[in-house]
């Protein structure tokens, strides 16, 4: 089995979504959501959009759009994968969201996996991502990239794994609020 960025993100959320949804195999129904549906069908429009753009205020000198790939933890699709002019590596992704002078954690745990499967399946450092914000006129956001940040995403994949080859229960979160938000609140011993 190899984990998505999603997988991470919930279990960054709470190590205990991953027991529910993969371990126990209880579905979240997020087909539903039309931000969602929404946010994909927009993906899907953008990358045919920009087949012949180029970055080049960002230092880009070339990218690879739609970019699957895969190492030994995680898979992911990146929506453009920009070589730099420091020869350095970017990912960027396109979020169906406005932009309100902050970067969601989510946003960045993304960009924080492309990082890791970029290195990987490249062969080259990732120092930064991008992030384009379509409902705020395509706004694009530089998002740094630490070795700290790849050893986080690495280490909860790491973790993920254990949780479901050992149908291991985790601690809840220690933030209390997530839980108002949570698909499985009604069936988490708290």
């Amino acid at each position: 089995m190899t984990l998505t960025p999603s997988h991470i993100i919930e279990y960054l959320f709470c190590p205990r979504f991953t027991y529910f949804e993969y371990v126990l195999r209880i579905p979240q129904y997020e087909e539903k959501d039309y931000k969602v549906m929404r946010g994909r069908h927009l993906h899907d429009q953008r990358l045919e959009q920009n087949k012949d753009y180029l970055r080049r205020r960002l230092g880009v000198v070339d990218k690879h759009q739609d970019q699957y790939l895969t190492n030994a933890l995680i898979r992911g699709r990146v929506d453009e994968v920009l070589e730099l002019a420091d020869g350095t590596l970017a990912p960027l992704d396109y979020k169906f969201a406005e932009y309100k002078d902050r970067v969601y954690e989510t946003y960045r745990t993304q960009l924080y996996c492309y990082a890791w499967l970029i290195e990987e399946n490249f062969g080259r450092p990732v120092r930064k991502g991008f992030l384009v914000y379509t409902r705020s006129r395509n706004k694009v956001i530089e998002v740094a990239i630490e070795e700290q940040d790849k050893q986080e995403v690495k280490q909860a994949a790491a973790e993920i794994l254990r949780i479901i080859d050992q149908n291991f229960f985790p601690k809840a979160t220690r933030y209390k609020a997530r839980c108002v938000t949570c698909t499985y609140r009604n069936i988490c011993i708290r």
